[in-house]
């Protein structure tokens, strides 16, 4: 008999907690102007305590129904310390998914946070809590619990696909994900660029503020 629509996958491996690291110092901007800007998760929003902090860690994938969480409460049981559970409810906002209870269960088990492309709510708990926690929107109405779904398989998250495993990484700009084979060379470009931008903000701290390469970009636009 066929499992799909309920498939239990193993959790990929873990991404190395030093690449992880390196990505939480890292603003989300940097990391997305070195990936070609087109990727990337459109209309979730963070809930959570606002921090200088980027979200990094090892995606663990659920699909499940809108309003439904009966295989996000499983898919704990599939997370490591430094995991970050992502959840495509398909964007439905009917019924949360996810709320206090959830979220704080989450942050107790070690997780890296949690996104949710579906609604959550006990929002003014969450606010109060530096765990990264983002959705689509809030709803009080309280979630189902039966099922079906699935734990580590594709997922779309606001526009954005996230394979299980992928690097996720989340700060107050939105979300990004991407093959963790990618991550080290992604990291080393952005702080290559880090470091530019930081020298154009002491020039314009000194009251300059080059932009002569404009004209040649208005020469080469198509109009």
């Amino acid at each position: 008999m066929s499992q799909f629509g309920a498939r239990r996958n193993p959790s990929s491996s873990a991404i190395d907690a030093t690449l992880l690291a390196q990505l939480r110092q890292i603003a989300l901007p940097l990391l997305s102007d070195n990936i070609h800007r087109g990727t990337g998760s459109v209309g979730l929003h963070p809930y959570h305590k606002p921090s200088k902090s980027t979200m990094a860690g090892t995606a663990v994938t659920v699909r499940c129904r809108g309003g439904d969480n009966l295989v996000v409460l499983r898919a704990f049981d599939f997370c490591r310390p430094g995991d970050v559970l992502v959840v495509d409810a398909g964007g439905d906002l009917s019924n949360a998914v996810v709320g206090g209870i959830m979220s704080a269960g989450a942050a107790m088990l070690g997780l890296a946070g949690v996104v949710i492309d579906g609604a959550i709510r006990d929002v003014a708990e969450i606010r109060e809590r530096d765990f990264p926690v983002y959705a689509r929107g809030a709803n009080h109405r309280g979630p189902y619990k039966n099922g079906p779904g699935e734990i580590n398989v594709p997922v779309c998250i606001g526009g954005m696909v996230v394979q299980p495993g992928d690097v996720i990484v989340g700060d107050q700009d939105g979300l990004l994900a991407f093959p963790a084979s990618e991550a080290a060379a992604v990291i080393d470009k952005a702080l290559a660029q880090q470091k530019k931008e930081e020298l154009q903000m002491e020039e314009i701290r000194k009251g300059r503020w080059d932009r002569s390469s404009v004209a040649a970009l208005e020469a080469k636009a198509i109009n």
